[in-house]
């Protein structure tokens, strides 16, 4: 489990002393509501996100004390976010998102805020995937912000055009684009070979082969049978081939830093979360005109997703006026409008405005609104399963890209191995482990 190292007391004393921190009063007419929000939004669009979402609060009488944490996927933020908890110093607001928001909760640490969701509404607006993946036990525990697609192909039109290559919709397609780019000299993908990078590649490969029910076989279930399956040998496969397509330009670099070398179109293409495209625009690429959004080759019927979210920690019931307000605010259409535009995700409400989306949105949102038949939840992410199965699935995968001695067979026993362990330990343990049961 995630926060198997808070034990009960050490969680009792963090909700206790939570009470003590300090914060400006809220409602009092005067000095503005003051809630620390810790989050990993540190690159330049995703700050620009954080701070239109601090302008908003500000227009509401609340201020936002910022608490960024560098590091992809939020690794660094979660260390952080736990030491603090233990020491009793918890934010009154953080960034929670998937499977997280569930062990959070079941340690009583969240506060309930079933009265915003009422008020506005939350039931009648709100994908069905995004209301359960806020409520834990019948209660509302996070506010969504946004939904990414973590399936996004970008592609460098002129450079594909110079080559008379169109955008690759499958596998096939996809080799003989990438290896008539190589030929050209043409780096065919820009990829770092950091660890949560390399297994979201593997997640989408995994997608375009198998569909969203084998992938939550294998993700969601853990199924051991799943991981000694064909269709996840394929998927290994095919991560060791593109791995021979860019090896000669591999690194372990940030997310930004891959983005950066698409821009300077030093690669063709790039598969990564649409929280790309803002960081491209940054960099002075037009979309639709210099670069473009598909999805991953195999996956067009589907949506690996991710939900960006916030939760409000309990304790110092003084801060509840301000979080819950907060928590309004988040899902009004003006926010989300605003902030999903900055932030290159979509909006988790089902009456978003889909005209106000550009070409890349639009189609994320509309895959997304076809339900949990199209939808799978990202691994990477923390959609699909509690924090320590995602850590080791995540090592496994990164092991096997980096040793080329590695099998996928090989690959596919220690998968099997861990689900086994995994299933095994989770026998007995609160039903928020598979998010399925839980469902």
């Amino acid at each position: 489990m995630l926060l198997a190292l808070l034990t009960f007391g050490s969680v009792t004393a963090a909700t206790q002393s939570s009470s003590a921190m300090t914060a400006a009063p809220a409602g009092n007419g005067t000095a503005p509501a003051t809630l620390q929000v810790l989050h990993w939004w540190t690159s330049s669009s995703e700050r620009k996100a954080a701070n239109a979402l601090a302008a908003r609060m500000a227009e509401e009488g609340l201020e936002w004390k910022d608490a960024a944490i560098p590091g992809g996927a939020g690794l660094g933020a979660g260390k952080v976010l736990k030491s603090r908890v233990l020491a009793g110093d918890a934010p009154e607001v953080t960034q929670i998102i998937g499977v997280s928001i569930a062990e959070w909760a079941e340690l009583g640490l969240l506060l309930e805020i079933d009265n915003a969701a009422a008020a506005a509404n939350w039931n009648g607006v709100l994908f069905p995937t995004i209301q359960n993946l806020i409520r834990h036990r019948k209660h509302v525990v996070a506010a969504p912000l946004g939904i990414h697609r973590i399936n996004t192909l970008f592609y460098n039109r002129a450079l594909l055009a110079q080559h008379k290559l169109a955008p690759p919709q499958s596998w096939a397609e996809f080799q003989n684009v990438a290896l008539r780019l190589k030929a050209a000299g043409v780096a065919p993908l820009a990829q770092s070979s950091e660890a949560w990078q390399v297994a979201a590649l593997f997640e989408t490969l995994l997608l375009a082969e198998s569909g969203p029910e084998f992938y939550r076989d294998l993700f969601v279930r853990r199924d051991p049978a799943a991981a000694a399956d064909r269709r996840t040998a394929e998927a290994l496969e095919r991560l060791r081939t593109i791995k021979g397509w860019i090896s000669n330009q591999l690194d372990e670099k940030p997310w930004p830093d891959v983005v950066r070398q698409f821009a300077r179109k030093e690669a063709a293409m790039m598969i990564m979360g649409d929280w790309a495209k803002p960081e491209l625009v940054e960099r002075g690429m037009v979309l639709d005109e210099d670069f473009a959004c598909a999805t991953a080759p195999g996956t067009s019927r589907y949506h690996l997703y991710s939900v960006d979210s916030f939760s409000m920690f309990a304790g110092d019931y003084r801060h509840m006026p301000a979080q819950e307000r907060m928590a309004r605010l988040l899902v009004t259409p003006a926010v989300q409008s605003e902030y999903n535009q900055l932030k290159g995700a979509v909006s988790v409400r089902r009456d978003a405005d889909v005209s106000r989306m550009d070409s890349c949105a639009r189609a994320s949102w509309t895959s997304f609104a076809q339900g949990a038949a199209a939808q799978a939840p990202s691994l990477v992410h923390r959609m699909a399963t509690d924090e320590a199965s995602r850590d080791a699935i995540i090592a496994e995968i990164h092991r096997y890209f980096l040793d080329d001695k590695a099998t996928p067979a090989d690959a596919q026993r220690r998968l099997g191995a861990l689900f086994r362990l995994f299933n095994l330990r989770s026998q007995g343990a609160f039903g928020a482990q598979n998010p399925d049961r839980r469902r």
